[in-house]
């Protein structure tokens, strides 16, 4: 059961801006969250007022909000993000997006995402660029994050959207990734399905290497997963929904299902978050 002092935070979640988050701005992400049974709030302009009490109601203390930039231009801009953050600077830290396809004016985004707005990471999502992770666009991203002092975030795992799944493979991607930047954070999200294993590999072979479980509810989580998370993995899980995919109240109930040790619950629910990326 979870204690008063006990800390949640999500490390994966988005705004949802009504038309600019519809089916026409990101088809493939309406479409999952469509067969996941919550397109409704996508397709909603949720504020920040709302979002604190919907989290307030399902006792979440802070979402890690991420911008959107796919191919093309902005679906939720790091100002948009910004806005949140602005608005209650104690429950949103933003993870900032950037245009892959413009290396140099990516770095200079993110570092004023980082520098100006206050932003707590990077993700980009490999599967909506069709770039793995070791490709070379990525790299003055990395070295700027580890600059930054921020973690890099990425999706791995196949792809629930209708797009190919090769980049969401740890090995040898992430894998590789990690043996070139040693001081890089990277954050998998997603837990890595059908490669869990390889993705638990990756972080427990990587100091520098986290996963969090974001877009699975606690009752799919691979069993290994969940024994890592208690056992010689504790510390390198991390919570996370893809809200608005996954409701707060939903997920949370079966987290008290799993069987962890009241020290794993509580770095799985938020205190890695709190560490990885500095919040609070």
């Amino acid at each position: 059961m979870r204690n008063a002092e006990m800390v949640i935070i999500d490390a994966w979640a988005q705004p949802t801006l009504g038309n600019r988050t519809d089916r026409l701005a990101m088809p493939e992400i309406v479409r999952l969250f469509e067969k996941s049974g919550s397109a409704e709030l996508v397709n909603r302009d949720v504020g920040p007022d709302e979002l604190v009490g919907l989290m307030d109601k399902a006792g979440v203390d802070v979402l890690l909000l991420s911008a959107w930039h796919r191919p093309g231009g902005w679906v939720i801009s790091n100002d948009d993000v910004a806005a949140f953050t602005r608005a209650h600077p104690d429950r949103f830290a933003g993870v900032a997006s950037v245009d892959l396809a413009r290396p140099v004016q990516a770095v200079r985004e993110l570092r004023r995402a980082v520098e100006e707005l206050g932003f707590v990471g990077l993700r980009v999502v490999p599967w909506l660029w069709e770039l793995p992770p070791d490709d070379r666009r990525y790299y003055p991203l990395y070295t700027t994050c580890v600059e930054l002092d921020v973690p890099f975030c990425t999706q791995v795992g196949h792809t629930g959207p209708l797009k190919p799944s090769e980049t969401g493979r740890p090995v040898p991607y992430l894998d590789r990734v990690a043996l070139d930047l040693p001081e890089l954070v990277i954050v998998g999200g997603h837990i890595g399905y059908p490669w869990t294993d390889e993705m638990i590999g990756v972080a427990w072979k990587h100091d520098n290497v986290y996963i969090d479980t974001s877009a699975y509810l606690p009752r799919y989580y691979p069993p290994q997963l969940v024994h890592f998370m208690n056992t010689y993995g504790r510390g390198k899980v991390m919570f996370g929904t893809n809200w608005p995919q996954l409701p707060h109240d939903r997920a949370l109930s079966q987290v008290e299902q799993l069987d962890l040790s009241d020290a794993a619950r509580a770095d799985f629910l938020g205190e890695a978050a709190r560490r990885i990326f500095k919040i609070g």
